[in-house]
């Protein structure tokens, strides 16, 4: 579903990535973890296109998206779906008009079939139908994120990208938003790339977990990384909160 090669990337004078690789099979979730300042949310925003790598090939769906011309990257682009830390909402738009917007760029629809399906996305996501003629402001944070990623389910895309997707929230709305997103996963499919913090994001819904060290990409299972010597993974799952993640799955 997506093949990362040999990718270097530098933000400003420092070089975030080099020579990283990742390969994410389709109907798996990948969560990428690392210290802060090491580029996860900018190897996310690379593989989306907001960011230019000096190297590398970025192959999604099994095309080179550096040898797309502009048409066939818009193409590719609509079968991805983007979750931005904050929900990334107009502001200005009701949350139906939100998840609108992708529909009126890629397609001519009466706005009557427009509206049915933002509120099927609605529900989807688990808000209430009333919230689709509610504006962001009148929106809690968890309610938010779950409008946000209503908007990036909009053109049922196979592959969903998610920054922090539970930063923010109280466990309670963080426990139920990963619940949702394993609940979307078997039932449309999706193949999730999703950069975190949260452990108990990683313990519950991760298949593999990638770690930026080094400017590259250390990739395993939960168990596989805790048994890996370097010493940000030790004190990652070993610290205080992974110890308490685990005791979550043993409890």
């Amino acid at each position: 579903m997506l093949r990362i090669r040999n990718l270097k990337t530098r933000l400003g004078t420092k070089t975030l990535h080099r020579n990283l690789d990742l390969d994410i099979m389709p109907g798996e979730i990948v969560g990428v973890v690392g210290g802060s300042g090491t580029g996860k949310s900018v190897l996310l925003r690379t593989v989306v296109g907001l960011y230019e790598p000096l190297r590398g090939k970025i192959e999604v769906f099994g095309q080179d998206l550096s040898e797309l011309d502009a048409e066939a990257r818009r193409k590719v682009e609509a079968r991805w779906g983007v979750l931005f830390q904050d929900g990334a909402l107009f502001s200005s738009l009701t949350v139906a008009q939100n998840i609108e917007v992708p529909l009126r760029e890629t397609m001519a629809l009466p706005p009557r079939l427009m509206d049915e399906i933002a509120a099927v996305k609605i529900a989807m996501v688990g808000l209430p139908a009333d919230a689709a003629v509610k504006f962001p402001s009148e929106l809690s944070g968890g309610m938010r994120k779950r409008a946000g990623l209503a908007r990036a389910l909009a053109l049922d895309p196979p592959l969903l990208f998610l920054d922090e997707p539970t930063a923010g929230l109280d466990p309670i709305a963080a426990a139920a938003f990963d619940t949702l997103i394993l609940d979307l996963r078997k039932s449309l499919g999706l193949t999730v790339f999703l950069v975190t913090h949260d452990l108990d994001t990683l313990r519950t819904i991760c298949d593999r977990i990638a770690v930026l060290i080094d400017k590259r990409l250390r990739i395993g299972t939960m168990t596989e990384l805790m048994d890996d010597p370097h010493p940000w993974i030790q004190s990652y799952f070993h610290g205080p909160r992974g110890r308490a993640a685990l005791e979550k799955d043993h409890g």
